[in-house]
């Protein structure tokens, strides 16, 4: 219960609801109640003589007791019995009993769409805070963790979130409260067969509980399953192309029958384990209502008075009503059980902190004055070091090149400088101020990022050179175009820059994704340029093109920019050689050229290739 009061947090302000809910509730319950009290004066105008009729001669006094409209019923029912005959008493009967139903299931009605909203806010800020949560996670915590386990969080498990507060927060007060109301009325009827009947409610409770004790392990097991199946279906459609060239096919449809198989064994299980909850509290129920039927019927054939005939009926109709929200609990407990598992593995994301964040009164940058500097800086994925104290001063308006062998620690490098990771040791600095007591927001704002795999989104093209910026106008997206050499393929498509480009912009080529990614990041007009291999997917003469636009970009900006090809950085004032996370060289073209070390042979084996 809990975890289940932690999901409960994320609901809108009680007084927004609870006043209205309970008052509805209660007044549904009383009027329910009340039907079944219809009962005895009903039979007694049906079966009983003349004599047994309760007679009242005058309005009972005012009091907010059960009594008081008990006897205020009885009088003007004996009333309608002296003065207009049996059958008029039954008309008043039935309509006082019509009016009771339609005021009970308006109440209903009213709370139940008091609920449905709570329900919905509760789900809705579930999500939203999910959704964002994941947002401002380090993108080391992502490295970790399978996409398509996310994805069941992100969806499946929320969605059984909605399922449980539903069933839950319904059942939680009015079928507790229904309970009470009836148990009341059944103790006012006789309380001699009631506490017979308490007798039984333990063991069938206990019998109940001790399986929907079991469900909740079941429930994890089954939400990791659909997270596993996820990840397969994910890792498929990103991969088809891999999968068709190798012949994969197969063994990928193995592996996914063999999940799926898995998934629907415990699935099965779980849900027949559910679907026993309602069956066995019905059957504990008809047994216990056997049992008070022997037992009361026995006091109404002893003829000692303790309970007529019409009062045990009218027993009897109560206590089968006991019958429907006991059932409502047991089926609640039963998806409370299933729904804890899917609550815990959502609060396992939201509990997971982000190891980048803002410190406490972190300051706003907004240019760049001096430049940016390494000052030994050390990183590790689960202690194995990737970047060796790196120590590098990047100056305002200069481009520094990184190069060197793959797997060495360049992209690493450059990935710090947003804060994508913090250093593990040492400091990055702009302007001389640690970046770790800068705003990430601020921080971010100053940076234009060019990756080696263009990140596009399923929207038009407008929208994903503008990614990130309001109030952009068209013309200013046009010329970002134009210097990214993109406005050319952009001006042929059927609607211009308005045209859908698909997901991940599969309905374009490597080179024009890349172009795209380039003016967004011509558009930012940002400080500092980050590069990484922003060129590589480009023909030849597409790439010289981009390359022009992008020296004439670099013109008094500082850029960092990530290279393998080596003679698209030949004009950097500074290129860093980096291997296994240390610097082992560094100068301009002819200076390492001139050496004769690690970057002249890189620039060797090129010009051979």
């Amino acid at each position: 219960m809990k975890t289940f009061w932690r999901i409960l947090a994320y609901l809108p302000p009680l007084v927004s609801f609870a006043p209205q809910y309970i008052l509805t509730s209660i007044l549904a319950v009383t009027f329910g109640a009340v039907n079944i009290a219809l009962l005895i004066p009903l039979l007694n105008v049906l079966f009983e003589n003349e004599s047994s009729q309760v007679k009242i001669l005058s309005l009972p006094t005012f009091q907010l007791t059960i009594t008081y409209f008990k006897e205020l019923f009885n009088y003007y029912f004996a009333q309608i019995v002296s003065q207009y005959g049996k059958f008029s008493a039954l008309q008043y009967v039935c309509g006082v009993l019509v009016t009771s139903v339609f005021l009970a299931n308006l109440f209903f009605y009213w709370s139940q769409r008091i609920m449905n909203r709570l329900c919905q806010d509760l789900v809705r800020n579930v999500r939203r805070q999910l959704f964002d949560h994941l947002l401002y996670m380090h993108l080391g915590y992502f490295a970790g963790e399978r996409k398509g386990d996310l994805i069941a969080r992100a969806t499946n498990d929320v969605q059984d979130i909605e399922y449980t507060a539903i069933s839950v927060l319904k059942s939680v007060l009015k079928e507790p409260l229904t309970i009470m109301v009836y148990f009341f009325m059944l103790f006012y009827i006789s309380a001699e067969l009631t506490l017979f009947s308490l007798v039984f409610l333990p063991v069938s409770g206990g019998i109940i509980a001790e399986v929907t004790k079991r469900l909740r392990k079941e429930g994890r097991s089954r939400q990791d399953m659909l997270g596993t199946i996820l990840n397969i279906v994910d890792e498929t459609l990103g991969g088809l192309k891999v999968i068709n060239a190798f012949n994969a096919r197969e063994y990928i449809q193995q592996k996914f029958a063999e999940k799926s198989n898995q998934y629907r064994n415990v699935t099965k299980g779980l849900e027949n384990k559910r679907d026993l909850a309602s069956p066995l509290s019905q059957l504990l129920g008809v047994m216990v209502v056997a049992g008070i039927l022997l037992y009361g019927g026995n006091l109404v054939l002893s003829g000692d008075g303790s309970l007529s005939g019409a009062s045990f009926i009218t027993y009897i109709a109560v206590f089968t009503q006991i019958l429907t929200p006991a059932k409502a609990i047991a089926v609640m407990a039963s998806s409370l059980s299933r729904g804890v598992a899917s609550m815990e593995r959502v609060l396992e994301v939201l509990d997971t902190p982000s190891r980048v964040t803002d410190q406490p009164g972190a300051k706003e940058v907004t240019e760049l004055r001096t430049g940016v500097e390494f000052d030994n800086v050390w990183f590790a994925y689960q202690d194995k070091p990737v970047l060796k104290g790196i120590s590098l001063i990047v100056p305002k308006g200069q481009t520094v090149a990184l190069v060197g062998t793959s797997g060495g620690g360049k992209s690493t490098l450059a990935d710090l400088v947003p804060r994508f990771h913090d250093p593990t040791q040492g400091r990055i600095m702009i302007d001389g101020q640690d970046i770790r007591q800068l705003s990430l927001l601020s921080l971010r704002q100053l940076l234009g990022i060019v990756t080696q795999d263009p990140v596009l989104f399923n929207d038009t093209v407008f929208n994903n050179i503008a990614f990130g910026l309001t109030n952009i106008k068209e013309e200013d997206v046009v010329n970002a175009a134009k210097i990214a050499h993109a406005h050319g393929f952009i001006s042929q498509m059927v609607d211009g820059y308005q045209t859908n480009i698909g997901d991940r912009g599969s309905r374009l080529s490597g080179g024009q994704r890349q172009r795209l990614s380039i003016a967004r990041a011509v558009l930012k007009n940002p400080a500092i340029l980050i590069l990484d291999e922003a060129t590589s997917a480009l023909d030849s003469e597409s790439e010289h093109l981009v390359q022009d636009a992008l020296e004439h970009l670099r013109q008094n900006r500082t850029a960092l920019v990530i290279a393998h090809r080596l003679s698209t950085i030949q004009n950097a004032d500074l290129i860093v050689v980096i291997q296994e996370g240390e610097i082992v060289e560094q100068g301009n073209h002819d200076q390492l050229v001139a050496t004769g070390g690690v970057y002249s042979k890189m620039i060797g084996l090129q010009t051979i290739g």
